[in-house]
């Protein structure tokens, strides 16, 4: 088998996370499923593997395997622009305006996808006790990524 016909094999495993507009609080429990489960289908029609997706009131994490065609920006941007129409042609989170303009992006060794998917499934959990601005500080901390408190909700 020559160089030329070798297959391409990756394992991207990312964290996205982006909140409402001004971390608005208006995703409301009761139709997460409705909302987790079209962005699933989004993520499935760009060949990517969705590990989890949780969320609370104001935000959403998504731990996935992003496929080695799919540009991440394009990624969120698609799931972003998709969602937001969506919900409002479903009337799903009546208050919803739209999403943020950013997003944080992290990336995780295979090693530690269960780590990963257990801290997402447990948002509910975290959020008792720490603020989206406080979690999303602390994942910038933990990867290294020097940010500017103004850009910050």
């Amino acid at each position: 088998m020559g160089f030329n016909s070798m297959s391409t094999y990756t394992q991207i495993l990312y964290q996205i996370v982006f909140s409402t507009k001004d971390g608005q609080k208006v995703l409301i429990n009761e139709n997460h499923e409705k909302l987790f489960r079209y962005i699933w289908g989004i993520l499935k029609n760009k060949k990517c593997i969705l590990y989890r997706i949780n969320g609370v009131e104001n935000h959403l994490h998504i731990a996935t395997h992003i496929h080695p065609t799919v540009a991440l920006s394009s990624l969120v941007k698609d799931i972003k622009t998709a969602s937001s129409i969506w919900i409002k042609q479903q009337n799903l989170f009546p208050d919803f305006t739209f999403w943020q303009k950013g997003y944080g992006a992290f990336t995780y060794s295979i090693k530690e996808k269960e780590t990963l998917i257990n801290y997402i499934q447990n948002q509910q959990k975290h959020h008792k006790v720490l603020t989206f601005r406080e979690e999303y500080k602390i994942l910038l901390a933990e990867h290294n990524i020097e940010f500017d408190e103004k850009y910050l909700l």
